[in-house]
């Protein structure tokens, strides 16, 4: 398998695989840049079709990790790590154990910390075989889990593009598309539907939907018929590579703005989006408030956490103004401010 050929390999500082033939684990861990800090990001399971794809989604994560954290001004760099499998079934004390012992031979390098596919409890396991993780604060609201925080700057980055783009000063009537409705896409359905939106939602787990459905009032999606749907914000909040050649032209919002990561295909996306007049929200702009917990659960003092998240807001409109003056796309925007802050 080749890697310093990969597309998505970006000068990446160490990319290593780890096998642990008693647990089944099969695992790669992606830094990308450690030059503000330690590589932190969140530890991904999924079912992934193959080795390659495994690979191809922690290369692309683990470079938006160091985006998201330089453009939040954080003293972090970018990692991701990910497990081959299904959280579902195949998730067991033995592979979070042996996780642990993947991530400690980094030798603090890395961070790990929850994401698609894990949770506290697993983080914690994993915690027990190494100090080098985030996201596990017993005293803590919701036991440390970002999720709640990526979901709540979600909120203020999406009132802020939907302010800018269509004028709204409140979301009260506003028609919100959502694809995927799991730990933050929920928590964003539940901000959204609080301010007064009407809510849309599609999941590939059909409990999720029933859950936004029969708590918030939200009106059920099929699959793809999300994209194509007359409302004013898109909000991606599930895997990546979403908005692309495909889907751009059946979109009929006018604002793209979600939790998910890698929301572009490819980086010509964001163009295209611009010629059509959608204006994104870059994915790890607007979807940074987890990495800013992270970042405050480790300094031990949570003073500032929320003024620093409702700070994308602020972030976003400089990136949209910029876009206008230069016009440019606000992906290409976004990733000229992050880079002047870590390629130092």
């Amino acid at each position: 398998m080749s890697i310093f050929s990969h597309p998505e390999f970006d000068q990446h500082e160490h990319v290593a695989f780890y096998h642990d033939k008693k647990s089944g684990l099969k695992a790669i861990i992606a830094i990308h840049n450690t030059n503000l800090g330690p590589a932190l990001g969140g530890c991904r399971m999924w079912p992934y079709q193959d080795d390659g794809e495994a690979l191809n989604d922690v290369l692309r994560l683990s470079k938006g990790m160091t985006y998201k954290s330089a453009i939040s001004n954080l003293k972090l760099g970018g990692g991701k790590s990910v497990i081959i499998g299904d959280p579902r079934t195949q998730k067991t004390e033995a592979l979070l154990h042996a996780m642990g012992d993947f991530v400690e031979s980094l030798g603090g390098r890395y961070i790990t910390a929850e994401d698609s596919g894990t949770k506290v409890d697993d983080i914690a396991k994993i915690g027990e075989r190494t100090a080098h993780i985030s996201g596990v604060v017993a005293d803590c609201e919701h036991g440390g889990d970002p999720s709640p925080t990526t979901a709540y700057g979600v909120f203020a980055g999406l009132k802020a593009a939907a302010q800018y783009r269509l004028g709204h000063r409140d979301l009260k009537g506003l028609k919100v598309a959502i694809q995927g409705v799991g730990n933050v896409g929920f928590r964003l359905a539940k901000h959204l539907k609080e301010a007064g939106a009407e809510l849309f939602v599609t999941d590939i787990f059909e409990q999720n939907v029933a859950r936004a459905v029969s708590e918030l009032g939200a009106t059920a999606v099929s699959g793809d018929d999300i994209f194509g749907l007359e409302v004013d914000v898109f909000a991606p909040c599930a895997l990546g590579a979403i908005i692309n050649d495909e889907t751009i032209d059946l979109l009929k919002a006018k604002v793209v703005a979600g939790a998910a990561n890698n929301q572009l295909a490819k980086a010509v996306h964001g163009e295209a989006l611009r010629q059509r007049e959608i204006l994104y929200a870059p994915d790890y702009v607007i979807n940074a408030g987890g990495i800013i917990d992270a970042y405050y659960q480790r300094l031990g003092n949570r003073d500032g956490l929320k003024t620093h998240v409702e700070g994308i807001a602020d972030t976003l409109n400089e990136i949209f103004e910029r876009s206008i003056a230069v016009n440019k796309p606000t992906n290409e925007i976004a990733d000229t401010i992050a880079e002047e802050r870590f390629q130092v």
